[in-house]
């Protein structure tokens, strides 16, 4: 005879309700595989930069001692920043054999004065003879004589704002003081059968300078 057994005690027994699953089963009706990879691990948080602002400063250094090396070969050797400057005679010697207009060159121009360009054309109305120079300071003036009436060769060289703004006196001529583009001026002589032109962003003294030189 077995020994009774409580009233409130449950049946171990693992059977579901008709139609319901195991309750560790899933509901498709097969045991979850366990996930055979691993799961990483969080990743490391980047450390901090170790460089001081004194290694800094070296590594920046040493970027810049090349790059202040070629400079100074470019500027001491190659002749970097210095203008390239040409030999005038030739121009002039073609406008001379043209006798077109009576032509003048600079004399007693130190030499720091540079002549940068130089050429002879025959154009509309005439002819021109330009040549560009960099004088002691620096700054550009271009000499310009030319056969172009005077009323046409004016205004496209200074602009139509260019005014004159008195006479002044060199070397035994009157020249004409314009003003013209930008922050530039010029000095004008007008002739019966040229005019000429000393124009450019130098100085006032300067432009006397190669104004007065004309021979």
């Amino acid at each position: 005879m077995e020994p009774a057994q409580p009233a409130d005690r449950v049946p171990a027994d693992s059977t579901p309700p008709d139609g319901q699953p195991p309750a560790d089963v899933p509901a498709g009706g097969e045991p979850a595989a366990a996930d055979p990879t691993p799961t990483p691990p969080p990743a490391a948080a980047a450390g901090k930069s170790e460089r001081s602002p004194k290694d800094m400063a070296i590594s920046l250094l040493v970027l810049l001692v090349p790059i202040a090396l070629l400079l100074a070969f470019y500027r001491g050797f190659l002749g970097g920043d210095q203008a390239t400057t040409v030999d005038p005679a030739p121009a002039i010697e073609q406008a001379r054999s043209a006798n077109v207009f009576p032509v003048s060159q600079p004399e007693g121009l130190g030499s720091d004065w540079k002549t940068v360009s130089a050429r002879y054309q025959t154009v509309e109305n005439g002819a021109n003879l330009r040549l560009g120079y960099l004088t002691p300071e620096g700054r550009g003036v271009q000499l310009l004589q030319s056969s172009v009436p005077a009323d046409r060769l004016l205004p496209a060289e200074l602009t139509s704002q260019g005014q004159p703004q008195g006479p002044t006196e060199l070397a035994g001529r009157t020249w004409q003081l314009y003003t013209a583009r930008g922050n530039q001026q010029a000095l004008v002589l007008l002739e019966p059968t040229r005019t000429v032109i000393v124009v450019g962003d130098a100085r006032d003294n300067e432009l006397r300078e190669l104004a007065g030189s004309l021979r």
